[in-house]
């Protein structure tokens, strides 16, 4: 199993930035992707950026120019910089990972950061 800690949520104006990250440990296949989803308050969760083990990246139409998904390989851990935020970028903010070894999938999920982007 992979456990997933996410930190850096908060209470952000709108036009500002945050940085979320994601640290990853246990049973981390080299092949794997990891990301962040969101999920607002009645809405479905939704992806948010993608950034596989390679280092390809895909974004929400919503975010791009905007978010930008890194990775430390080294250190196990994602970040998601957030820049121009707002109020409709408001959230929990939760970190996925998906990895591979030949047949064998697995996933898991962070429990979750809030972001909330108000005056």
């Amino acid at each position: 199993q992979v456990q997933l800690v996410e930190s850096g949520g908060g209470l952000v104006q709108p036009g500002g930035s945050l940085r979320l990250s994601c640290a990853a440990s246990g049973s981390i296949f080299t092949i794997n992707t990891m990301g962040w989803y969101r999920q607002a308050p009645g809405k479905e969760r939704e992806l948010v950026a993608g950034i596989t083990s390679g280092g390809g990246t895909n974004y929400a139409d919503s975010v791009k120019g905007r978010f930008t998904i890194s990775r430390d390989n080294a250190k196990n851990t994602v970040y998601l910089q957030m820049n121009s935020l707002k109020p409709e970028d408001t959230a929990v903010y939760y970190c996925n990972y998906r990895g591979r070894y030949y047949a064998t999938t697995r996933e898991s999920w962070g429990q979750g950061t809030r972001v909330t982007v108000s005056s």
